[in-house]
């Protein structure tokens, strides 16, 4: 009955997901003819297999979505962001895929690349910046509002804090939490800062430093970062890199953590608070409807709470703060409400100033040119002129030890 309940639910999404696609007739552009479910070949493309946290999250969402609607589905594992790119998708596309997704950023150039040369199959891509910008009609983005299940996982990670200031373990003006980021791209700063900011609404005199180690899974990388971030007397960590590094330095060490894409209680039953994660389920589904109906596959995509898109794993209450979860449903419903904007003005500030304006890289061009204002209505407008991130601002409360990347 549950595994019943679970698919209509995720039906019922995907159907309110599709009622946005637009209708195409054949003659209006190529890719847009129905194909019918026993002929659908769907290819995926994912830059490691499932020893990575993020890549075993689309993989599990790919199949997942793949066998719910009954159509056949190729994955290719371990495919680097360089021509192998281009040659996976060219192959894919000569075994009779009509629909081709990959999830790392910088496979999207060769993703491209190969729409421009196959009309007729639909290309798909996460985390990239240039479907809204290209002229290609076969080649979409998308993404999710990330940034609010990692501000909910923030308000996980400030209640541990508060619960360990009151335990006598260290004291408020010690309240440092450390961050393992891959790299210093929106994506990952916009991905910490409202980390941070969501455990500073509950743990207003929290910090947070930050380590990068330019690689988005490197397992030795990321436990010795962890680990210097604890010995720098960071009271808990979490991370935007994929390995499960850190999570095993703070086993080690004795300290909590909020991870990313997946529980990692497994390796850390006595540290482990929460995870976020995007769930790609629901847009899985929705593109394969689109392509199996004939459908417009939506230029830049963005999911979200409401639609299924954002979600946190279940909380780890042997090792969360007493209520967490009530507190983490109270937060959920206000930003569902619109209630809470994650990257409201009035809650940091940059420099010592309040953020007034500031002109993004949206329509990204080689320079990286400012070309749009977000910030209005007292808030920063993330992924709504784009579905990639594009918060890259350094505000007062988080240091970075490194830059390099």
């Amino acid at each position: 009955m549950k595994k019943i309940l679970a698919i209509v639910l995720s039906l019922v999404l995907v159907l309110g997901l599709f009622a946005a696609c637009g209708t195409k007739t054949p003659s209006e552009g190529d890719g847009n003819t129905p194909v019918p479910a026993e002929k659908l070949k769907v290819g995926f493309i994912f830059l490691h297999d499932e020893n990575s946290t993020y890549d075993k999250n689309f993989i599990e969402g790919a199949k997942a979505a793949c066998e719910t609607l009954g159509v056949e589905y190729i994955q290719k594992t371990n495919i680097p962001e360089t021509n192998e790119c281009y040659e996976a998708a060219v192959d894919l596309a000569d075994m009779g895929c009509s629909l081709v997704f990959a999830d790392s950023f910088s496979h999207e150039s060769y993703l491209m690349q190969a729409a421009k040369e196959y009309p007729d199959v639909q290309f798909c891509h996460a985390t990239g910046t240039q479907s809204h910008t290209s002229d290609l009609t076969n080649f979409h983005n998308a993404f999710a509002a990330i940034y609010e299940g990692r501000y909910l996982a923030g308000v996980a990670a400030g209640l541990k804090l508060n619960e360990m200031i009151e335990a006598g373990e260290f004291t408020a003006d010690e309240a440092k939490m450390g961050y393992v980021g891959a790299y210093t791209y929106a994506e990952v700063v916009s991905g910490f800062t409202s980390f941070y900011l969501g455990a500073k609404s509950v743990c207003p005199t929290v910090t947070m430093d930050v380590q990068f180690t330019g690689s988005w899974y490197d397992e030795t990388q990321e436990k010795e970062a962890a680990t210097k971030l604890i010995n720098g007397g960071c009271k808990l960590i979490s991370q935007h890199a994929d390995s499960m590094g850190a999570p095993t330095a703070c086993e080690n060490a004795g300290v909590p953590n909020v991870s990313y894409n997946g529980s990692t209680k497994s390796v850390a039953p006595n540290t482990f608070i929460v995870s976020s994660r995007i769930n790609w389920e629901p847009y899985f589904e929705h593109i394969i409807y689109c392509v199996l109906e004939g459908k417009e596959i939506d230029n830049d995509f963005v999911g979200t709470i409401g639609t299924g898109s954002v979600e946190l794993t279940e909380v780890n209450e042997d090792v969360a703060a007493a209520g967490t979860v009530a507190k983490l449903e109270e937060v959920k419903a206000a930003l569902e409400a619109g209630e809470i904007h994650v990257f409201d003005t009035a809650t940091f500030t940059v420099d010592g100033k309040v953020l007034d304006s500031y002109m993004a890289d949206v329509d990204t061009d080689e320079a990286y040119t400012p070309d749009t204002e977000v910030v209005s209505d007292g808030y920063f407008h993330e992924s709504e002129f784009r579905s990639a991130p594009y918060f890259a601002i350094k505000i007062d409360g988080i240091n970075y030890l490194n830059e390099a990347f």
